[in-house]
């Protein structure tokens, strides 16, 4: 695979910019004001506003990757600020207009419903949602959650002579010395506490945005709304409450039975939180790579291996410079893979610090990559942006098929035993967390006029229905009610988590496949990626040789097979 060129214009102008509105208002006009005459002109139209969407789309993206990679750069801040705040703004009324006249075209039912059925479904769905009252309640929501970046940006620590963003602490946090172990664990929450206030008054803000797009849009709360944004056509609330409840009963005693295993192993009275990353063998924290760059190396062989296509993938995003992995300061946190729908070449952002997390981060977001490459040359975006449903379960499921061959970065076996190890321990322990921070935001947004401390107690007792009971807090009560400021979905992306979990179980799934037939079940892989969003989430899984259930059966059966699996590495 060669490097990538951007996707031919045929609507736009070769040198098509965004510097402001008028770079746009007239395209959008045209596009709205053209008379359409026939099914092939409304095809020849819908191609046309996803040209220009992509475009957008794209220009939109740079910004935001920019921004990310460099919270402290105010021309980028304001870069980013002003696309929320004075373009996006303008084309939501004129997307919903664009909608309307494709809907209401008389040549709609000549064209290929089953071609376009999940496209027409979104179309549909996104016009019952627009309210005019909504646009700048929107841009304002967008500038603020970005203040979360900001913020948790700037959060460092020092010890031991360095400064260190938080991603770096947390190396410390596997020493083999208990000692220095509770001292970075203090250290890093003494940081974050500086930050408490602010985090709180930013979500109440967003919270309050959020519940009055919901109430202009005719919802009762914004859960229901975000539902319905979301595009949860196959599944509904009550199957993530039914969700909730299988990983209370069939994962959260395996988080405590993995939890008991390490206390007896580490042999101490006292489980504390700072014991929860160490190596119970008193081994140093696995150390897979020294630098992004032998991290992007060791991937790309590791991909290569698992299959070919995948590690071209990789060898293309870096011969187009489309990576920035290793963790500085000024550099927002976390990860992701972010699609450019006109260069057909994504960009993957994460925090390297050398950690095992970093490889299973690579190759999540590379799973994401891979997926892609495979959607890229539809020419409607709504069939490259597919649900998270689906796109997790591309990158979750590469975690697991990739590990067979983590001995790209493991040359001793008993190092690559416990990655695996810690793997499975993770995805038990993710499994609850996902659940947990889902039934939370469900009771934040039916009761959006809770105050600081009301929501401080909701969520200490959500969390420890889904924690294992083991570890120790005892003495750090005001470190636990502040741990969902952590997970930044909840200030950025709410709602959008639960697929991690579903996903999750899909992609188990796909790794029990890939366990009984390698060729097979990657080729069902690639198949499953390749469909997009062209077809509904459960025929994306079926696809992949998988069912799409949550149902309280098959979490049983799939808690089974991990627990079967992990014993297997003892």
């Amino acid at each position: 695979m060669n490097t990538i060129q951007k996707t031919n214009r045929k609507y736009l102008p070769v040198n098509f910019d965004i510097k402001t509105w008028n770079d746009l208002e007239s395209i959008y006009t045209e596009l709205l004001d053209r008379k359409i005459s026939s099914s092939s002109e409304l095809e020849k139209w819908m191609l046309d506003v996803n040209e220009l969407e992509a475009a957008v789309s794209e220009n939109f993206a740079w910004r935001y990757i920019k921004q990310s990679c460099d919270t402290e750069n105010e021309e980028l801040n304001k870069s980013y600020e002003f696309f929320v705040t004075e373009i996006d703004p303008k084309i939501a009324p004129l997307t919903d207009k664009l909608n309307k006249k494709l809907i209401a075209s008389p040549f709609l039912n000549e064209l290929d419903q089953k071609k376009y059925f999940t496209y027409l479904r979104s179309v549909k769905n996104s016009i019952e949602l627009f309210r005019e009252e909504n646009v700048d309640l929107q841009s304002q929501i967008a500038t603020k959650s970005q203040q979360y970046a900001s913020i948790t940006g700037k959060q460092t620590i020092h010890y031991d002579g360095k400064e260190l963003t938080l991603q770096q602490a947390a190396l410390y946090l596997k020493n083999t010395d208990r000692k220095i172990r509770e001292e970075v664990y203090t250290l890093i929450q003494v940081r974050k506490k500086q930050d408490e206030n602010a985090l709180n008054k930013l979500f109440e803000e967003l919270l309050a945005l959020r519940n009055q797009v919901a109430l202009n849009a005719g919802f009762k709360n914004f859960r229901d709304y975000k539902f319905k944004e979301l595009g949860r056509f196959d599944y509904n609330i009550n199957d993530c409450k039914s969700f909730h409840a299988s990983i209370k009963k069939y994962f959260v005693p395996l988080s405590k039975a993995t939890d008991e295993q390490r206390k007896k192993e580490l042999n101490v009275n006292s489980y504390r939180p700072w014991d929860s990353e160490v190596d119970t063998g008193n081994n140093k924290p696995l150390h897979p790579f020294e630098t992004a760059d032998e991290l992007l190396k060791k991937s790309i062989e590791c991909f290569n291996v698992t299959d070919k296509y995948f590690g071209e993938c990789l060898t293309t995003m870096e011969e187009m410079k489309h990576l920035d992995l290793a963790s500085r300061k000024g550099k927002a946190p976390g990860g992701y893979n972010y699609p450019l729908y006109e260069s057909g070449v994504p960009f993957i952002f994460m925090n390297a610090v050398g950690l095992q997390r970093d490889v299973v981060t690579m190759v999540h977001e590379g799973g994401h990559a891979v997926h892609a490459f495979l959607t890229k040359d539809y020419k409607i975006n709504e069939f490259k942006s597919v649900p998270s449903e689906v796109a997790e379960l591309a990158s979750m499921s590469m975690e697991l098929i990739s590990m067979k061959r983590w001995d790209v970065f493991y040359k001793d076996a008993q190092a690559l035993n416990r990655a695996k190890k810690e793997q499975l321990e993770k995805i038990i322990k993710t499994l609850c967390w996902i659940a947990c921070v889902d039934a939370y935001q469900q009771k934040l947004y039916e009761n959006p006029k809770q105050t600081t401390e009301e929501r401080y107690k909701l969520w200490v007792e959500t969390y420890h229905e889904y924690e294992s009971g083991v570890l120790d807090y005892g003495g750090l009560e005001d470190n636990v009610k502040r741990m969902w400021h952590a997970q930044l979905h909840i200030f950025e992306v709410p709602f959008y988590y639960i697929e991690y979990g579903f996903a999750q179980l899909g992609a188990l799934a796909v790794w029990k496949n890939f366990m009984q037939n390698a060729p097979q079940a990657i080729q069902q892989y690639k198949d499953a990626l390749s469909l997009g969003y062209t077809v509904s989430i459960p025929d994306v899984y079926k696809a992949a040789g998988i069912k799409f259930d949550f149902s309280d059966s098959y979490i049983s059966s799939v808690s089974d097979f991990v627990w079967k699996e992990l014993d297997g590495l003892k």
